[in-house]
């Protein structure tokens, strides 16, 4: 098995000896991921003068983004999206839809000359040999060793599809919402969407108006919803002003802003959440940004239902004991970071699978052990990816 210190140097890299001076000896900063955490991280590095090479197992940066649905869009403005050392292009918009945000990726990469190796997947992570930096076992054999080691691999990373009764032999299509695109191979069908977040909801909306005869949109806990932009403030503005806030204050405030400018739909099946909007997302959900879905469920074209508990040959059960026939399920149930196999061994992990800290914070007894965008904050998932990189490359370039 070959033994090496440096991985071999992507096109995109071809000027990085242009910059800064390097301040590594013969071990680089290895960075697992090149979506957009992992790329901004080893700008922010390149900045500070510290060799880093980030490590892509796909042919291409931005990989999650590249799959998902057409009609996605940040939720994030673009002035408060863009990653460190380049802003994001004016023509995309407010709201950069997901085709732009790939451009950007690609852009941001060639921009900073960072040395980008495609096709390469690690799978474990441990202390080097000698106990000073870290080793990485990779494919195609390859073992690396670095001072240090940034995990990038990202919030959605493996798609989860609950191991549902009767799913396997269930008749009619059952895909995760990874594999939704557009509405088209949808249209005139009867559609049941599994799930409430973001993406369940902006799916829904998708398929109603790409001619779906039927949608309903299953719904195990009520999420809060929230206007995307409120007379040209943006929901991502009051995130960063309140997260710091105490929990309970949010919680009354955000209670108080609903009932302003989210109307009741309890009597449509989607009653106002019983727990306080901060409250939730200390545990993890985010609110739904309305893209549509306010008006879609008022008028009837998305109807909400309750969970889905099991499949039976055609029918899917739901969890009030009423079944439904559609032609095809979109289980849009979230991912898993599936960071155990890469680092689970290492005991820098919570209960739950997420790293015990992240941004400039090593975890204990990890030093040079470095994680980021395996957080989704109120105040936008770019913007503290952004932070962390600056974080990072300071406490490498310190030696912390």
């Amino acid at each position: 098995m070959p033994d090496s210190t440096s991985a071999p140097r992507s096109p995109v890299s071809a000027t990085a000896e242009a910059g800064p001076a390097d301040l590594t000896d013969d071990r680089p900063v290895y960075v697992v991921g090149a979506g957009p955490g992992g790329l901004a991280v080893a700008a922010a590095l390149r900045a500070q003068g510290v060799r880093a090479v980030v490590l892509e197992r796909s042919e291409n940066v931005g990989a999650s983004w590249r799959r998902h649905y057409d009609r996605l869009r940040l939720h994030t403005t673009r002035r408060w999206s863009a990653l460190p050392g380049l802003a994001i292009p004016r023509r995309f918009g407010r709201w950069v839809g997901r085709a732009d945000v790939v451009r950007y990726l690609e852009k941001y990469a060639e921009h900073h000359a960072l040395e980008v190796v495609t096709g390469v997947e690690v799978f474990r992570i441990d202390r080097a040999q000698d106990g000073t930096g870290w080793q990485l076992t990779a494919s195609g054999g390859r073992v690396l060793t670095g001072r240090a080691v940034v995990v990038a691999t990202g919030y959605n990373h493996t798609p989860h599809v609950p191991d549902w009764s009767g799913r396997d032999t269930f008749t009619g299509a059952l895909l995760h919402a990874s594999e939704y695109r557009a509405p088209a191979p949808y249209a005139g069908k009867d559609v049941l969407v599994a799930g409430i977040g973001n993406t369940g909801a902006e799916i829904a909306v998708d398929l109603v108006e790409g001619g779906a005869s039927r949608v309903r949109i299953a719904v195990r806990t009520a999420p809060h919803i929230v206007r995307r932009s409120t007379a040209g403030w943006p929901a991502q503005a009051t995130g960063i002003l309140v997260r710091r806030l105490p929990v309970r204050l949010v919680d009354r405030a955000g209670a108080v802003m609903a009932r302003l400018a989210v109307p009741d739909l309890s009597a449509h099946g989607l009653p106002r959440p019983a727990t306080g909007l901060y409250s939730r997302v200390r545990e993890g959900a985010i609110p739904v940004q309305d893209v549509g879905l306010i008006g879609a469920v008022k008028s009837g074209r998305v109807v909400p239902v309750a969970a889905v508990e099991s499949f039976d040959g055609d029918a899917v059960v739901l969890a009030d004991g009423t079944r439904a026939t559609p032609d095809a399920v979109i289980a849009a149930t979230g991912y898993r970071r599936a960071l155990e196999p890469l680092v689970g061994h290492l005991g820098v992990l919570d209960a739950r699978g997420r790293p015990v800290v992240h941004g400039g914070r090593a975890p204990k007894g990890a030093p040079g052990l470095y994680f980021t965008g395996f957080t989704n904050p109120i105040s936008g998932m770019f913007r503290e990816m952004a932070r962390d990189a600056r974080k990072i490359a300071s406490s490498v370039s310190r030696g912390r």
